[in-house]
This record gives structure tokens, C-alpha cells and sequence, in this order.
């Protein structure tokens, strides 16, 4: 087990770099004192103001604007990228020839071509390299995986989810790297992402997608005046530019046992962030809502016949990941979406510092699954080029 201080490093200081930031900043303070002290060295961003201001906020000791920089710095071990897609394979590879330990943030990357470049650099490399999954560490969506896996549901039937956003609601919204890229990057390679893997946590692989549809429902946006931060709106021009990926996109899912269907959308007014999912099984039913984020619902079908129907769970200690994950773990007390990073990083580090699985949280999805997972949305946006044709989604 490494003993002296993992130097740590961001490269992205928007919302989700931030995220990150932080949790490593909480990593040591959450479980046993079994990894070592780690050492907050970087945030970096193109953004100079915005990487300052974040290393300076989370207790870094500097920021840099090029994140070269990163790649030379002997005393940086553990790296998080958290930029734009396109830009994840050059920074990957850069950075594990390097020898540094990476968490890149999904999806892998915006195209099949550059997910396989990525794998196989991690396959090559001596140093870990693992995507960032985040919501497998909601203890919710680790709860209704449990009741799954362990049978007290029963067999499954079907799971229904959908990921409501509307960050590209508005038209007066500036183009950015979102709305760039070949179809399927848009809200399904963004937050289908997120609700494709969940539904794979939960119910097993999906065999097969069928009846795929993806739209672009606002077809141009308005050119930025400056750098966009987050999904910034305003400070645009009066020149417009055609958005080129999809703002909706859904599909049916057939697994090994049961079947689905599943939405997402960017253009959802009113739903700033709604990930919702409900499985459905042979002995009762389950249901998780990112807006009661420390609640789900169960039912069983053995139940009273004059009581049989959803009750509420306050997650507490009893539950996947909040037994000393919460500063103040007892039932009751509520936690939210910044948990679920700082679980992220405590497994990562775990790791690297070479705590034994067994004595760990579970591992982060290797980029092995990464690439898996881009090639299911891969196989979503065949289905809707084949006008919904059933379309088979590789095996990992």
C-alpha cells in the first residue's frame, strides 16, 4: 500500500470538475483511515479565472491553464478528466504514458474510434485507468441493484427510465461542444449515458435496442461571445450555427431477463435534472426519483392485500454506502447528488493506494465497460438509422 501522499490533480473546473474537487478534498473523511494523506495539487482549466478561483475554493495549491503541465509533474499521481468529450483521448493517453492514475468522466469519448484508442492504452498501461460512472453510488440505485440481485424481487419483468433535462430548453442557449458531434453525442451520448448504465446496474446487460428515435428539436443556436461555462445561458451573438446532435433520443432494451424502454431529453422544461427509473419483477416493484434523492420506493406483491402498493424508504446506515459515508450517518438525515462523487473518489484512491478489493468499495467501471457502454449508444443510433430495426448490442 502506497504511504506517502498521492498528489492530486483536476483537469476541468465546470460544474463536474468541481464535483470532483471536492470529493477527493472529502475522500479521507468518509469510512476508516485505511488510504493515504492525499496531496491537492492542481486544478486546471483553459479557463485561467475559473481554474484559479476553483483551486482556491477546494484547497488546491495552484491551477494551470495547460494541462501538459499535469502530464510533467512528477508529484501528480491521480488525475480526473473532466472535460469535453473530444478532448478525453489525447488527455488519456497522454497522461497514462505518463504512469498517472486516471478517473476520465463519461462517456469515454464521442466516437467509437477514439473509446477502442482509450481502452487499449488503459489495457498497455501500468497505472490505473477507470470511468467515472457516478450514479452507481447513489445508495438508492445500489439499494434496488440489491433488491434485484438478491432475488427479493423476483425475476425481472421490465424496467422503465427516463432522464428529463432541459439545459437545451431554452434557444437563447450558446452553442457549445454539447451540440457538436455526430448523432448520438447529443442528450444520449450526455445523459443517456447516465440511464444506460443504470439500467444495466440494475437489470443485467441489454441483448438488443429496438425502435430507437432521436430528434433535434431546436435546429440552430446562437454563436457565444465568450467561454461557456457549465450550461451557460445569455452572452451570445446574433449569429446563429446548426446544432449538429440530437436533443431527444429514445429506445426499447431487451436483457438477458426482461425488457425496457427508455427516454432522455435536453429540451425537458422544468425538469433541470430528473433521472427516474421503476423495475418491475415477479415478487414486487422498486422505483428511484433524483429529486428525493435520499428516498426509494418498494412494493411487494406478498403484501396485505388492503396495504399492497409503493412505501417510502428514508435510506439511512441500513442501506449501501451511508454507514460512516455521511458525516452524520443516522436514518433521517438526507444526502444528495455531491455524495455519490466523494464514493467515487474514496473507491478510486482506494485503488491506487492497493487496498484489496475485498476491504474496498467496489471498484469504478474499468474503460473496458466504458467502451461497452458507447457502443450500446451505438447500437441505439443504428436502430434509429434502420428506421427502429432491432439492432444487437456487443458484448463486453
Amino acid at each position: 500500500m502506497a504511504s506517502h501522499p498521492l498528489g492530486i490533480a483536476v483537469i476541468g473546473a465546470g460544474m463536474a470538475g468541481k464535483a470532483h474537487a471536492h470529493a477527493y478534498r472529502e475522500a479521507g473523511s468518509v469510512y476508516a483511515s485505511t488510504i493515504p494523506p492525499v496531496r491537492l495539487v492542481s486544478i486546471c482549466d483553459l479557463n485561467a479565472q475559473l481554474a484559479e478561483e476553483a483551486a482556491a475554493r477546494f484547497g488546491y495549491e495552484r491551477h494551470d491553464v495547460d494541462w501538459r503541465a499535469i502530464v510533467d509533474d512528477p508529484d501528480i499521481h491521480v488525475v480526473s478528466i473532466v472535460v469535453a468529450n473530444f478532448l478525453h483521448r489525447e488527455i488519456v493517453e497522454a497522461l497514462l504514458a505518463a504512469g498517472k492514475h486516471v478517473l476520465c468522466e463519461k462517456p469515454l469519448s464521442d466516437t467509437i474510434e477514439d473509446a477502442e484508442a482509450m481502452a487499449e492504452a488503459a489495457r498497455s498501461a501500468s497505472s490505473i485507468a477507470r470511468i467515472g460512472l457516478t450514479y452507481r453510488r447513489a445508495p438508492g440505485i445500489a439499494f434496488v441493484r440489491e433488491l434485484v440481485q438478491s432475488g427479493r424481487l423476483g425475476d425481472v419483468l421490465h424496467f422503465s427510465g427516463r432522464y428529463w433535462a432541459d439545459y437545451g430548453a431554452h434557444t437563447d442557449a450558446p452553442m457549445s461542444w454539447r451540440y457538436r458531434g455526430p448523432n448520438g453525442s447529443g442528450a444520449l451520448g450526455d445523459i443517456g449515458s447516465h440511464l444506460s448504465y443504470v439500467a444495466e446496474f440494475i437489470c443485467g446487460d441489454m441483448v438488443s435496442v429496438s425502435g430507437a428515435q432521436l430528434s433535434t428539436a431546436i435546429t440552430e443556436r446562437p454563436k457565444p461571445l465568450g467561454a461557456i461555462v457549465g450550461h451557460t445561458r445569455g452572452g451570445a451573438s446574433d449569429e446563429m450555427v446548426p446544432v449538429e446532435n440530437d436533443d431527444y433520443a429514445g429506445f426499447t432494451a431487451e436483457f438477458a431477463q426482461g425488457s425496457g424502454t427508455l427516454e432522455v431529453s435536453r429540451v425537458a422544461v422544468a425538469h433541470p435534472s430528473t433521472l427516474f427509473f421503476e423495475v418491475f419483477g415477479t415478487k414486487g416493484a422498486a422505483r428511484w426519483d433524483q429529486r428525493s434523492f435520499a428516498e426509494a420506493e418498494v412494493a411487494f406483491h406478498d403484501d396485505p392485500e388492503d396495504v399492497i402498493g409503493y412505501r417510502t424508504v428514508r435510506l439511512g446506515p441500513a442501506h449501501p454506502y451511508l454507514a460512516n459515508g455521511l458525516p452524520m450517518d443516522s436514518p433521517g438525515v438526507g444526502h444528495g447528488q455531491n455524495e455519490p462523487f466523494v464514493y467515487q473518489a474514496r473507491a478510486f484512491l482506494e485503488e491506487v493506494a492497493g487496498i484489496p478489493e475485498e476491504a474496498s468499495l467496489p471498484r469504478n467501471a474499468s474503460f473496458e465497460e466504458g467502451l461497452r457502454n458507447m457502443r450500446l449508444l451505438d447500437a441505439v443510433v443504428q436502430s434509429h438509422e434502420a428506421g427502429g430495426a432491432a439492432v444487437e448490442v456487443p458484448a463486453l
